[in-house]
């Protein structure tokens, strides 16, 4: 068999990712026909195809499906590989590819800062989006480390808490239940709710929360954005379930009010995790030690 090259394998990886030539093109910044070259290249060393055209679109064949998976896996070790070795030539450098949940973007960003104060050599690649997309990327190794509101179940992860998660229903500070004391949790039968996407963990959170109650969840409207809700619930579209952390302004400034209902605030964590197999470059290790060590007494000053 005819070797075959790291770029080609990171060139048809793209390529798999974009389902089009031109757009893995823009994104390597190189040419359409350099990148159809590399692609046939790899086909040809197999003899078999990888990709296959629909419309104006690709799609993988079967064997193209088999080749992405080992593929990413063999892209993740190297990328492994290359942060342990810059971690060895300089503990003070390396990169960390970072996975987090939307809700943690709260607080995430301050403890980057206090990091790199510690750290300042040190690169972190962010990715932000729901829990469902976050665990996705660590199933795939294509972070090093995530940070989430539950344990996933889904895989071996090792899970670290290191501060709390407190969720609660809030409201509009003209709505009636928000001058109610002590309500019971049934009072919210009738309540319309503004609610995270299918996928978020608020969103997870909030309807195991209803069910234990045997209360239907009356959803008003759905929002990819906790902004988006909080903007929804001051203007009266509704309650919502929220991270207490996500809306400390606006509790202190009286734009939201919290709802007293009894056994509430869920308390919650927010954990550190990566795969319980992964091999962590000093950086990420460093950073994980940084986030158990320091970031619930920091956290708690911010959110």
């Amino acid at each position: 068999m005819r070797p075959y090259t790291l770029k080609q394998i990171h060139t048809f990886i793209e390529v798999a990712k974009e389902k089009s030539i031109s757009k893995a093109a823009d994104k390597l910044y190189v040419t359409q026909p350099a990148i159809s070259m590399q692609i046939k290249q790899l086909e040809d060393v197999f003899g078999i195809p990888l990709l296959e055209p629909i419309g104006r679109n690709i799609q993988l064949t079967s064997a193209g499906g088999a080749f992405l998976e080992h593929a990413l896996s063999v892209n993740s070790e190297l990328k492994d590989l290359e942060a342990i070795m810059a971690g060895h030539r300089n503990l003070g450098q390396g990169m960390i590819y970072l996975g987090i949940v939307s809700t943690t973007k709260y607080f995430v960003p301050m403890l980057l800062v206090e990091f790199r104060k510690l750290f300042p050599g040190i690169k972190v690649t962010l990715k932000i989006d729901n829990r469902e997309n976050i665990l996705a990327m660590l199933a795939r190794n294509e972070v090093d480390l995530v940070i989430m509101g539950r344990v996933p179940q889904e895989m071996a992860c090792d899970a670290t808490p290191f501060v709390t998660n407190p969720m609660a229903i809030v409201s509009s500070p003209n709505h009636p239940l928000s001058r109610r004391k002590r309500l019971a949790f049934k009072e919210l039968e009738d309540q319309e709710f503004v609610v995270r996407e299918i996928g978020s963990g608020t969103r997870q959170a909030m309807e195991r929360l209803f069910d234990e109650h045997h209360i239907p969840l009356n959803i008003a409207m759905e929002m990819p954005s906790n902004e988006t809700i909080k903007q929804a619930v001051m203007a009266g579209m509704g309650l919502s379930f929220l991270s207490l952390r996500t809306v400390r302004h606006e509790l202190s400034t009286g734009h939201i009010a919290l709802v007293d209902i009894l056994g509430l605030p869920h308390i919650g964590h927010w954990y550190i995790t990566h795969r319980d197999q992964k091999k962590l470059s000093p950086a990420a290790k460093a950073f994980k030690e940084f986030v158990i060590e320091q970031g619930g007494p920091r956290i708690a000053v911010w959110a």
